[in-house]
């Protein structure tokens, strides 16, 4: 076989918040790459971040700066993504992004800037077509990164859309208690789609299984019964965690609150069965948390809220949620 010399790769990296204020967007699965060894121009994407490698398409590209336009096509949606827009670079390396101060550091290091004309987490509108930022820089730059960015920004803003429409819907019940996203997120993008829950207004829940012991039904079976397997999870994790465990009949949530569990999952409860078992595990158990999940959506949300009910989970928060449209539009010289 012909031998070939490894190419140097410099991957499409786009930096966002949270643990030590960054996340390399290849663990997201959204990168492209340039191979150095062909033209510069060209562009690369790679089968280890799920595209085609092919590397024949040369794209002949002037590395003239440009000023492009970032325009939201759709109906009413939270704003969501600036950590991701403004630190979109075609290097691995870059200034970290603090987000709360929306500032676009990290851009204006690689040759980009990006002006937004909305606030994260703000009420982008109905209108139909919407200019929420104007980013700068090099042309090449900003075509390879054009649609990971845009991907990302669709993603996240729809999630964050979502949750703001179940947590406005929520408090329009009169209900106090934490609206929460569950672990059922895209694979590899679980830090973005968390943060999303957070700009949108709803509460994480766990971040991973270090968050919090919960016990499942099978958790629970191969433990041979609720007080056996909460019994075994406090000898493990001592007082500092919290313990939940997931119940199908007030009868367990109920066994589970004996046992010590702080919080008790009601799964799969119609409304008026969740309303009788909250308010009698509440009387009966004043300082144990509870929590309903299972077949609630946007629909029907309402028929959950309750005054005994502390926390409502939801996997629509992130499954089956529609995106935004987003598009990047190049402006025409003058």
């Amino acid at each position: 076989m012909k031998s070939f010399n490894k190419p140097e790769i410099t991957n499409l990296s786009c930096k966002s918040l949270v643990n030590n204020n960054s996340v390399d967007f290849q663990a997201c699965s959204c990168c492209l790459s340039v191979n150095s060894n062909r033209s510069a121009n060209a562009l690369k994407p790679t089968c280890k971040h799920s595209n085609m490698d092919t590397g024949q398409i040369p794209h002949h590209v002037s590395c003239d700066s440009v000023c492009t336009v970032l325009q939201h096509c759709s109906l009413r949606a939270t704003h969501k993504g600036k950590p991701l827009m403004e630190n979109v670079s075609p290097h691995t390396h870059g200034s970290k992004c603090d987000p709360s101060s929306h500032t676009d550091t990290t851009g204006q290091t690689v040759g980009c800037t990006v002006d937004w004309t909305y606030q994260e987490g703000a009420d982008i509108g109905p209108d139909a077509v919407t200019v929420t930022a104007v980013v700068r820089g090099p042309a090449r730059c900003l075509l390879l990164g054009e649609r990971p960015a845009l991907n990302c920004l669709a993603r996240a803003s729809g999630i964050a859309t979502r949750c703001s429409q179940l947590q406005a819907a929520a408090a329009a019940g009169g209900w106090h208690g934490e609206v929460a996203g569950t672990r059922k997120t895209t694979p590899g993008f679980r830090l973005v789609e968390k943060y999303a829950m957070l700009v949108g207004g709803v509460a994480m829940h766990r971040q991973d299984l270090s968050g919090m012991v919960m016990l499942k039904d099978n958790h629970v079976w191969a433990s041979g019964s609720i007080s056996e397997a909460v019994k075994a999870a406090r000898s493990v994790c001592g007082f500092s965690s919290k313990i939940e465990v997931e119940c199908c009949s007030a009868e367990q949530g109920r066994e589970a609150a004996a046992a010590g569990a702080d919080i008790v999952m009601l799964d799969n409860f119609k409304p008026q069965e969740l309303h009788a078992a909250a308010r009698s595990l509440k009387t009966e158990f004043p300082t144990v948390l509870i929590e309903s999940s299972g077949g609630i959506d946007p629909e029907n949300l309402s028929l959950y809220l309750s005054p005994h009910v502390d926390i409502i989970s939801l996997g629509c928060v992130t499954q089956g949620c529609p995106v935004v449209d987003f598009s990047l539009k190049v402006q025409k010289p003058e």
